[in-house]
């Protein structure tokens, strides 16, 4: 577990040159005898998509806080970090997570062990791009606007980041704040490790070769599975996470849909971002880069500085990781800081 230091709060230093800081922490106060509280997950339809929806409500709810994943678009992932967020705000806020199209298939438990599962792919096979995702997002959000009566906060994590200014492009004037953690907002030329990625996405024989491979590893005893997950991707993981990876992910048709993503991302972010939008709505927007991350490198965080300075930018130096999402620790910081962003955005919240 990272120990987690409290310090003042550097976002509110209106000193800081170009809103720039280096965020460590910030203990934000809990209501005193609060309820433990658990996000529950759902499935909707969203624009003729079945979607799994992670939520959590207020009973008197003062903002509503939508999170857009990053890729994959997995909600299991995010149980952490919302349950956090919803205690670190004293219970103020009703916060919604939604899954990517055809990023999760139907899992109906044949014994209660979860060793037994029968798949069902929900899309047949479909494929969905980067605009597509969007879209879905779109659909949604364009319901909340209309029932919300509190201000609307989005967080987008990763190309989440990427997917929450796009739809602030299309609710302006309905969108309260946005807040991009570990942003990949356009490509890393300078990143091996980017490249790589990008080629093996771009390359449709690959792409099917590793689809099928997660295919494979996903079939296979549970401890194998597990065993490969861990020591590969997901040293980082708690079990908890491996788990989920394990039964979520490691399907063909999910695997085939987050990598033919990864594609079109590869494409669309190919330039540069929006600098005029960014500049025009830079009041409104949060980003928060990590010390070490090749999606959203520190290069990236100077640029942004230099031609949108009023748009405040932070930069996690913990020593976390890109998903954090993945371990509790990570989602506990990450949830602590989107609070603190949350509280200074929202008036007498």
């Amino acid at each position: 577990m990272l120990r987690l230091e409290p310090m003042p709060n550097c976002l509110r230093d209106q000193q800081s040159p170009r809103n720039r800081v280096c965020y460590k922490s910030e203990t934000c106060s809990m209501a005193v005898g609060l309820q433990s509280q658990k996000a529950v997950v759902r499935i909707d339809n969203v624009g003729g998509h079945t979607t799994e929806i992670l939520e959590l409500h207020s009973v008197k709810p003062s903002v509503q806080i939508f999170v857009v994943l990053g890729n994959p678009g997995v909600v299991a992932f995010y149980h952490d970090y919302v349950e956090s967020l919803f205690k670190f705000l004293n219970g103020k806020a009703s916060i919604t997570v939604i899954s990517h199209v055809a990023h999760t298939s139907e899992a109906i438990n044949l014994d209660e062990s979860f060793k037994s599962l029968i798949i069902k792919d929900w899309e047949a096979g479909k494929l969905y791009s980067l605009h597509e995702q969007i879209e879905h997002k779109g659909h949604f959000l364009k319901g909340l606007v209309e029932k919300a009566d509190v201000p609307i906060v989005l967080v987008g994590h990763s190309i989440g980041a990427y997917m929450v200014l796009e739809l602030l492009k299309q609710f302006q004037d309905k969108v309260h704040y946005v807040l991009g953690v570990y942003p990949f907002l356009t490509l890393n030329r300078e990143s091996l490790k980017q490249f790589i990625i990008f080629k093996f996405c771009l390359f449709p024989p690959m792409s099917r070769l590793l689809s099928s491979l997660s295919g494979l590893v996903g079939s296979s005893p549970r401890w194998i599975s597990r065993t490969l997950l861990k020591s590969t991707l997901g040293w980082s993981w708690g079990a908890n996470s491996v788990d989920l990876a394990c039964s979520h992910l490691m399907k063909y048709s999910v695997a085939r849909n987050f990598i033919y993503l990864g594609g079109t991302e590869f494409k669309q972010l190919k330039s540069p971002p929006d600098w005029d939008f960014l500049r025009k709505n830079q009041k409104k927007i949060c980003l928060l880069f990590g010390s070490n991350d090749h999606w959203g490198p520190l290069s990236l965080l100077k640029e942004v500085s230099k031609k949108a300075p009023s748009l405040k930018v932070a930069v996690e130096r913990e020593g976390l990781l890109h998903d954090f999402s993945c371990n509790e620790a990570g989602s506990i910081w990450v949830a602590r800081f989107t609070a603190d962003v949350v509280l200074s955005a929202v008036p007498g919240l």
